[in-house]
């Protein structure tokens, strides 16, 4: 693995905080059209250069950029609900009901 990787964070326009880490010299052609089709079109967020210790909210970036070395790119999923969440949500819909 390289110590540096100039990054670009893509914005799902169908999945809220759904976003896709690939290397911005090769942007998304290595991933696969299945992901992009469910992913929709990209909406580019951030372009940053990526070390191994540097410091990000959801994951390590070293496990970034050892996804994108091996398989083109990185795939972060919107965070779990909390299962409090959900009961609300329910109660609200049965509400509307």
């Amino acid at each position: 693995m390289s110590e540096k990787l100039l990054c670009e964070i893509l914005k799902s326009s169908r999945k809220e905080e759904m976003y896709l880490y690939v290397d911005k010299r090769k942007g998304t052609e290595t991933v696969p059209e299945a992901l992009m089709e469910t992913f929709g079109k990209p909406v580019p967020v951030l372009t940053m250069i990526l070390t191994a210790d540097k410091s990000l909210a959801r994951v390590k970036a070293a496990d970034v950029m050892a996804a994108i070395e091996e398989q083109g790119f990185y795939l972060q999923m919107p965070p779990a609900k909390e299962p409090y969440l959900l009961d609300i949500h329910r109660a609200q819909s049965v509400d509307r009901s």
